[in-house]
């Protein structure tokens, strides 16, 4: 797990580990970023996890911050509002500035 932050954001990169130990450790690391914006690098992404990663998703959303996956792998439409995942690392950059400025006009 490689982590790096970007202002307010944490970009957390899925190394060596299997998607479900990461999810594990990312878990138990979660209460470390619960101030920031999430960026999440999937390496190796299946549905077959995902809803361990859909129910952090939706605790980080209620804390008012943004969450969003970056995977190759995984389809937008296959999660519709469940999850946000994007292609790639500047798309995740782009999204988390459209919902800042949708959270600083109260949207």
């Amino acid at each position: 797990m490689i982590i790096t932050h970007h202002n307010s954001i944490a970009v957390i990169t899925q190394e060596k580990t299997t998607l479900s130990e990461f999810l594990k450790k990312l878990s138990v690391l979660h209460e470390r970023f619960k101030t920031n914006d999430i960026i999440l690098v999937l390496r190796d992404a299946s549905k077959d996890a995902m809803d361990q990663l859909q129910a952090l998703s939706e605790v980080h959303r209620q804390l008012n911050y943004s969450f969003v996956v970056v995977s190759t792998q995984l389809n937008q439409e296959d999660y519709e509002d469940d999850l946000s995942i994007v292609p790639s690392l500047q798309e995740a950059h782009d999204y988390i500035e459209m919902e800042l400025m949708q959270r600083d006009l109260g949207l």
